[in-house]
């Protein structure tokens, strides 16, 4: 900063820098979790990284997933447990010295017996940040999650979901920079915890995944529908159109697990209770 006064030209030059910092505050937000900076996802370590040889890759501004990776860009993504959102400059990522063994990735097993007599299964493995869903212990579809901060596990055991809310939000924490309730869209409820002041509820739901634990305890899935929504008038502020710009297409988790766990069952598209919830098994601890 200039001391005393400041010409025309010294101003503009400050301000223009002030409004580039502020863009970056803004848009980097989503890669601090629990009060920490992630910088590099090759740092946590899943059990399935052995499976594919890849390399670590610094992300540089500018860079897109579409650009870079062609017609592997969901299967990066994937991989990297993270979307589209959270592919920013100065974040480091997985990527495979061979795109296409990344097709049809996976770290759960593809038959799980103990599911074998259910019609529906849902595994969660939280050491892998992935949710497998099961039709008489054969998987259909596997997808990478968001679970939950230190402090704020999702909890390990077994549930059955018993709620389904299309355009759920949550009651307790809002978007800040947007001053909106969160959306939990696509929600399905698998534990209320009566032990807990205020029964705190646990949901699958769609949201952001920028990669590692960032939830209060919910399982998140992608959501770039949800993103369009809430998040493309906030960034026209600092000149971004990214979210009025993704390609298709869409990575929408969350609608593809609401719409099978639903099936041939009405959805009024309000909060309503399930009886036919599919049993769901949670394990495993999320990477450090």
């Amino acid at each position: 900063m200039c001391p005393g006064k400041c010409n025309y030209s010294e101003m503009k030059k400050i301000l223009l820098f002030g409004a580039f910092f502020l863009s970056i505050m803004i848009f980097t937000a989503p890669v601090f979790a629990g009060g920490r900076k992630v910088k590099s996802l090759c740092d946590l370590h899943f059990p399935s990284d052995s499976h594919i040889e890849w390399e670590c890759r610094k992300l540089r501004w500018g860079d897109k997933p579409e650009d870079l990776f062609g017609e592997y860009w969901p299967h990066v993504l994937r991989f990297n447990r993270m979307d589209r959102r959270h592919f920013i400059g100065g974040v480091s990522i997985k990527v495979a010295k061979c795109l296409e063994d990344l097709v049809g990735f996976t770290p759960l097993p593809e038959h799980y017996p103990d599911a074998a007599e259910d019609e529906k299964f849902i595994l969660v493995d939280q050491s892998e940040m992935y949710l497998g869903a099961y039709e008489y212990g054969n998987l259909v579809f596997s997808f990478p999650v968001a679970v939950g901060i230190k402090g704020n596990r999702v909890p390990n055991g077994e549930f059955r979901l018993d709620a389904a809310d299309r355009r759920h939000k949550s009651n307790l924490y809002t978007i800040a920079e947007l001053g909106r309730r969160y959306p939990m869209h696509y929600g399905l409820r698998f534990y209320v915890d009566k032990k807990a002041e205020g029964w705190p509820s646990y949901w699958i739901h769609g949201r952001d995944l920028p990669g590692y634990p960032a939830s209060h305890g919910c399982i998140g899935l992608y959501d770039e529908e949800m993103q369009q929504e809430y998040y493309s008038t906030y960034d026209k502020k600092v000149n971004r159109k990214y979210y009025q710009e993704l390609t298709p297409p869409l990575l929408e988790d969350a609608k593809e697990l609401y719409l099978w766990v639903l099936g041939s069952h009405g959805d009024p598209g309000t909060f309503h209770r399930i009886e036919y919830g599919p049993r769901m098994l949670i394990i495993g601890s999320p990477p450090i």
